[in-house]
């Protein structure tokens, strides 16, 4: 359907110039997700070494616990941090060049 924007509350039209930058914020995100994942694929996650000895009586396994505390000690930690602010950078991007009126 043409023109749907102009059925959704708060969009407006794009000039040619703002349609543009809109591709050109689209395609660095696509840059920015194969950065991420050529990241992804060279970083070694830290496996989590839980032993039975590691089980409590209560059934909380205080490794797992340890685990998420040292969380932003590994590298998966910060390549997902990364991610989501590249895609929030993104979004502030094109919020920046769409002008929306809607929250």
């Amino acid at each position: 359907m043409e023109n749907q924007h102009r059925k959704i509350t708060g969009y407006r039209e794009l000039s040619a110039e703002e349609i543009a930058l809109m591709n050109e914020i689209k395609a660095k995100g696509e840059e920015l997700r194969a950065l991420v994942a050529k990241i992804g694929a060279v970083i070694t996650p830290t496996p989590l070494q839980i032993s039975v000895a590691d089980v409590q009586p209560n059934g909380i396994v205080a490794a797992a616990f340890q685990a998420v505390e040292n969380e932003g000690d590994t590298p998966l930690y910060w390549l997902r941090s990364a991610d989501i602010g590249f895609r929030s950078a993104l979004m502030y991007a094109t919020r920046a060049v769409a002008q929306p009126t809607s929250y």
